[in-house]
């Protein structure tokens, strides 16, 4: 029901903090873990949790803690399944408050869908229109799948996406 916040892998290494726009290029460049705030504001980290990239995510040191794993793309598939189809179960994962232009959810899941958007190219941030997940799961391109809300539908949008990007991540219990 919240986004993961954790600032060391489960072996207890830290996961680097960025703050700068260069400093982000830098981690993707690399292939290098970082996690950073929303904004790079810690006062978002209590609500929103960490924006990770995908080299955090899929570094073999575990980013999820023990007894958790980060879900794969089917696993993403059965949850909106299971609420009704991706067309419709975004409603039922959104949160009721703080989704801009009227975009609130129900939270019938209670999966809590807050909208803290997520890092876009290196700097931009759209917390209110959307909220961005992780999979474990890479394309046939090598890209991974992420999962995103979006306060214009109602829909669990699925596609690929840069491994730069900053986005949630969710763990499901082993």
């Amino acid at each position: 029901a919240e986004n993961l916040n954790e600032s060391r892998f489960r072996n207890g290494d830290m996961i680097p903090e960025v703050k700068s726009n260069a400093e982000w290029e830098k981690c993707d460049n690399t292939g290098k873990p970082a996690w950073c705030y929303y904004d790079n504001s810690s006062a978002n980290g209590a609500k929103y949790g960490k924006l990770y990239n995908w080299y955090a995510v899929h570094d073999s040191r575990g980013l999820a803690p023990k007894g958790w794993h980060i879900p794969t793309d089917a696993e993403w598939t059965i949850l909106s399944n299971a609420l009704g189809g991706a067309e419709i179960a975004g409603a039922k994962m959104k949160s009721n408050t703080g989704w801009n232009e009227n975009g609130n959810g129900n939270n019938s899941s209670q999966f809590n869908g807050l909208p803290g958007g997520g890092r876009e190219n290196y700097s931009a941030f759209n917390i209110g229109y959307t909220a961005q997940w992780w999979s474990s799961t890479l394309d046939a391109t090598n890209n991974p799948y992420y999962r995103f809300l979006d306060y214009k539908t109602s829909k669990v949008n699925r596609t690929p996406t840069f491994k730069r990007l900053g986005n949630s991540v969710r763990c499901v219990k082993d």
